[in-house]
């Protein structure tokens, strides 16, 4: 291979010319895609990567009001906050056969349109069906986003999967909580109304598209076109992995973890006697956690070979977080708040083992799609088995036992998609 470089970059001579016909333009090729437009997909995975959160927290601050305002009945509201899951999992499936055939970026660009579509038309419908058709259609930019951020940062950025994927997981853990945070002032400086309140943040969306138009439109300098992947990697039959089924079940328990801790965690609290006001403080410190340390795991992560050490880590705080929650949740609520913060870490560390457990783009958006479409189909029940626990049972140890019990197959199944192991050895 260096001498093949080294007859590239010297000028041939007349006689050299019919006896060398590969010539230097595969060299030039394999340069790659130029700085500037590196660093434009740097801030389209950042744009992007704040985008895929605040649709869905945003409407969670408001829904009393957008209850009320679309005479919503208990039933349909918690129905609603049952789709986001199930929109990535059904829509995340299409990710990988559009990317083929348009490219990652030209279908996160997709993405961010349909996004900006759906909050830009939720607000101005009238009625409840209109409602969940707009929000569908912004989840379903979510879903393909989500599926192809993986597969973005593997193709442009392969010698910096951890540290890009640490970059997008942390604006994503801080585009949630923003979206928490402020939209419920945001909504009574704009004049109390909650279909401003949800709207304003379709401008968030727009401007996450402009930084992906160029890069659709220069194809030339892109790495891994589609027609350059693998011939054989549409033939990968991911079921066969036994590292794909532990990542999907590793991401599915995490993600389960994550929807009973946002939707749950706050009413364990007020019910230990902890203020309305102060609950709320402890979630969002607990959503806060991620900021950090969402960019500071991947990174370590990466350099990792085997990744379940961390796992175990992140699990181990959990258990000691649940375990506090069971005993003593209002005495150490900070502590319990904080532990769990680093558990609910498990995510970026998840979406950076997917982008090592596959030596090819291909076969990283087949193991993306693949891992996060059944592991949010297997986060779906958490959060309502919880509730029907607390419901029948009428206090929180049952449900706090089940949490609990949940992270002891997330630790086990997360040590064995974390070893040093790709999907192709095993398909």
């Amino acid at each position: 291979m260096p001498d093949d470089e080294t007859r590239t970059l010297s000028p041939a001579t007349p006689a050299q010319a019919p006896t060398k016909p590969t010539a230097p333009r595969p060299a030039e090729a394999a340069h790659g895609p130029a700085p500037w437009m590196l660093r434009l997909v740097a801030v389209g995975l950042v744009l992007t990567a704040l985008n895929l959160r605040p649709a869905i927290t945003s409407l969670g601050a408001l829904l009393e009001e957008v209850r009320d305002g679309l005479h919503m009945s208990g039933s349909v509201a918690g129905v609603l906050t049952s789709v986001p899951p199930l929109c990535f999992a059904v829509f995340g499936i299409m990710a990988p056969r559009l990317a083929r055939r348009f490219g990652p970026g030209a279908v996160v660009c997709a993405g961010m349109v349909a996004i900006t579509a759906g909050l830009v038309i939720r607000p101005l419908v009238g009625g409840t069906a209109g409602f969940v058709a707009a929000s569908g259609l912004a989840l379903m930019g979510i879903a393909v986003s989500n599926v192809l951020m993986p597969v973005i940062v593997k193709r442009w950025f392969p010698d910096r999967v951890g540290s890009m994927t640490g970059l997008y997981s942390m604006a994503l853990a801080l585009g949630t909580s923003l979206a928490a945070a402020v939209t419920v002032p945001m909504t009574s400086a704009l004049g109390g109304s909650w279909r401003l309140g949800l709207g304003v943040w379709a401008v968030l969306a727009a401007v996450a598209i402009l930084p992906w138009i160029p890069v659709v439109r220069d194809r030339s300098g892109t790495p891994g076109q589609p027609a350059a992947q693998p011939v054989g990697a549409p033939a990968l039959r991911i079921t066969r992995s036994r590292t794909a089924w532990a990542l999907a079940c590793f991401f599915g328990l995490q993600a389960t973890a994550a929807y009973i801790t946002m939707g749950w965690m706050p009413q364990i609290f007020r019910d230990a006697g902890v203020s309305a006001g102060t609950a709320g403080v402890l979630l969002a410190v607990t959503m806060a956690m991620g900021v950090p340390l969402a960019f500071v795991i991947p990174r370590v992560a990466g350099r990792m070979k085997n990744q379940g050490p961390i796992v175990l880590v992140l699990g181990s705080c959990g258990l000691i977080g649940y375990a506090g929650l069971y005993l003593a949740p209002a005495g150490g609520a900070w502590a319990w708040a904080l532990l769990l913060g680093i558990s609910n870490c498990s995510f970026p560390l998840a979406l950076t083992m997917i982008g090592m457990r596959s030596r090819t783009g291909a076969g990283v958006v087949r193991l993306s799609a693949f891992a996060q479409s059944v592991g949010y189909l297997i986060s779906i029940p958490g959060p309502l088995l919880i509730g029907v626990l607390y419901q029948h049972s009428g206090g929180w140890e049952l449900p706090i036992a089940l949490m609990a019990g949940l992270m002891v197959p997330q630790m086990a199944v997360g040590f064995l998609a974390g070893r040093d192991q790709t999907i192709e050895n095993e398909c």
